[in-house]
């Protein structure tokens, strides 16, 4: 129900189900493709306590939600009807979608799908080279050197290489969904290309080249020579093949009668693209493929320190802005091509830079609010996903994240002048240091990258520690921000309106649901910087007073109360968040400063549903600002109060 509800609120904060052309996920973020994103609530999407941040990027609004975003995606779809793009129309880039950013949108949507069983079959295949590296698994050696393994090892293997050996098979299907074929056609058309006889033929005569023996007699399609070569694993051939399919389909469904479609289109497709990949485009894409790769290994070699150092440093900038898609694929075809990839191993650094911050920052901080928020985060980013350390933790607080960057470049400049590689796709996560073991065994290269990701992790928290400690020292003795000075105490003759039993017992000033402070989406209230407190969802838009004792502010805008007791209780009632934006529309004040006050007179009535229609959260914060004088500050155990029910007990 929490994900329904959740769900409901973003496809209504996106502008509705109307504005939705598509949608899919990766993982942490829900990743739309808006008819019209100037429409969607992008403050009322970051004010929800629910999701991290928003981002526009690469023809994308991305709405980043953490761990569970695959449950939030599963009731979204479910609402949608698994909706994507109504019409071809749909589909048609807006004018503010440069080429840039359709490839970005078109990448994400094709590697996004695979990508946690890809990683998966990554990490295994790393384990296991590692298990080997130290015999296990292995139960004889043959005389030529090669070793001998278990049938454990054979079915593990099978299992992390099937996934790999048949990529294009998977990349069909999604490719096909984003181009709007039929994703069995496609599939039926990787199927061929990594077909067990196609694949023994190239790779026989590749042998043969290798052996210099005279190539076998040259095969010919309708006159036309065939130029065999192994698909497998390959990544380029088969996204070319689902786009042409795309045309084909449609090109075939105006000229065959709707009776036979049914299979009459998937056989003119299987006759027409199968050869069509074989022929053309298997051929002039997998050369596309060896020039990106050999571009690549061109640029990296002319400085791996200074490769490192950007990749390290700029790596979780990407990130925020979507942008790291156009690496991904490179990645991955050095991994098909080239047997390794430098690229991964550059990102580990980068990866536990941050994680290091988040250390530095829990460690420090006196914070219990951030504190809870760091544990889960620094997990989570240990094994690769870093947004809930960068949007909770580091970014909002800006010099944490630079600090990161900064240590991140330092443990990728040194990762990458030991020309670290790595042999399997997977997460910058603990798991990749498995998966940058080569097969002979631990190297320098290892240890490098080791040691760098080490550096990178433990100067961050480090430098976090010491100037995150800094800031928080800066505050005054009450606990607040200097730029939130104290609330001087009026002295009022002591009242026993509010005694009970020697300890003081504060009313609630609103009718509504009881909800930790914590829970508040308001970081400086949740923190219980400004003071111990409670929140409260309002049922009805009335405030009254908790106490006896005399208005000291209102403010302007009239969404916030200051009142000090007759007992010099110091209390602050803020109504939402960051309802001052509204200038104190939908609100209405019924007292003045100075006045006095009893308990239960009205102080401010305001609209919920407007406030609510604007944007922005009606959670208010009751909080004590003088909390320090109480030993304990006790809460309602109630889900739920009236007006002038206890809600605070001071002791």
């Amino acid at each position: 129900m929490k994900y329904e509800s959740l769900a409901k609120q973003i496809i209504e904060d996106v502008g509705g189900k109307s504005n939705i052309i598509s949608v899919v996920h990766c993982a942490t973020r829900l990743r739309f493709k808006l008819k019209d994103s100037k429409i969607a609530a992008t403050d009322k999407l970051k004010a929800n306590p629910e999701i991290m941040t928003v981002a526009e990027s690469g023809g994308q609004y991305q709405v980043v939600i953490g761990a569970h975003v695959s449950d939030v995606f599963k009731a979204i779809n479910q609402q949608l009807g698994g909706q994507v793009a109504e019409s071809e129309d749909d589909e048609q880039p807006t004018k503010k979608e440069n080429l840039f950013n359709r490839f970005i949108d078109l990448i994400s949507s094709i590697f996004t799908p695979i990508l946690g069983i890809l990683g998966a079959a990554g990490m295994l295949k790393g384990l296991l080279t590692l298990a080997t590296a130290y015999g296990l698994f292995v139960i004889g050696v043959e005389p030529d050197g090669t070793k001998v393994f278990s049938g454990t090892y054979k079915i593990l293997n099978v299992a992390a290489d099937g996934v790999l050996f048949f990529l294009p098979i998977f990349l069909a299907y999604t490719a096909a969904t984003k181009f709007k074929a039929n994703p069995f056609i496609v599939m039926g058309v990787a199927a061929a290309l990594v077909h067990p006889d196609m694949i023994a033929i190239a790779n026989t005569i590749l042998q043969n080249t290798i052996d210099g023996k005279e190539p076998p007699p040259t095969d010919y399609f309708l006159g036309i020579p065939i130029n065999y070569i192994n698909y497998s694993s390959s990544v380029i051939p088969i996204i070319f093949s689902a786009w042409i399919t795309s045309i084909t389909e449609k090109l075939l469904n105006y000229v065959i009668p709707t009776l036979v479609k049914t299979f009459l289109i998937p056989l003119g497709c299987l006759i027409i693209v199968v050869p069509l990949t074989f022929l053309i485009i298997g051929p002039i894409t997998t050369e596309l493929a060896r020039a990106v790769a050999d571009g690549y290994q061109f640029i990296h070699e002319l400085s791996p320190l200074v490769a490192g150092a950007f990749i390290g440093g700029f790596w979780q900038v990407l990130v925020i802005f979507g942008l790291h898609w156009g690496i991904v694929p490179i990645s991955i075809n050095n991994l098909t091509l080239l047997g390794y990839d430098s690229i991964m191993p550059l990102l580990l650094p980068a990866v536990f830079a941050q994680c290091g911050a988040v250390l530095g920052v829990m460690l420090r901080t006196k914070n219990r609010s951030l504190k809870s928020k760091s544990i889960p985060a620094l997990i989570s980013g240990i094994f690769g996903i870093t947004e809930p350390a960068i949007y909770g933790v580091t970014l909002p607080r800006r010099r944490p994240f630079i600090i990161g960057c900064i240590c991140g470049a330092i443990g990728g400049a040194i990762t990458g002048f030991y020309h670290t590689l790595c042999y399997q796709f997977g997460f910058a996560s603990i798991f990749m240091f498995a998966q940058i073991i080569p097969e002979s065994g631990i190297n320098t290269a290892v240890i490098a990258c080791i040691v760098g990701t080490a550096i990178a992790f433990g100067l961050s928290a480090i430098l976090n520690f010491i100037f995150y400690g800094k800031d928080e020292i800066s505050q005054d003795k009450s606990g607040k921000p200097n730029s939130e000075p104290a609330k001087t105490v009026t002295n009022q003759a002591s009242s026993n309106t509010t005694q009970n039993g020697g300890n003081i017992t504060i009313a609630s000033p609103i009718k509504g649901k009881v909800i930790p402070l914590a829970e508040v989406p308001d970081e400086s209230f949740a923190s219980g910087l400004m003071g111990n407190g409670i929140g409260i969802i309002p049922e009805e838009g009335r405030v009254v007073s908790p106490v006896d004792g005399v208005v000291e502010s209102i403010f302007r805008t009239k969404h916030a109360i200051g009142i000090v007791s007759d007992d010099k209780t110091e209390i602050l009632i803020h109504v939402g968040i960051d309802t001052v934006q509204l200038d104190g529309e939908h609100f209405t004040s019924h007292i003045n400063a100075g006045d006095r006050v009893k308990r239960g007179d009205l102080l401010v009535t305001f609209d919920i549903p407007a406030i609510e229609a604007a944007g922005y959260s009606i959670a208010t914060p009751v909080l004590i600002l003088n909390s320090s004088d109480y030993s304990e500050i006790t809460q309602t155990t109630e889900d739920n109060v009236n007006e002038q029910d206890d809600l605070l007990i001071l002791v």
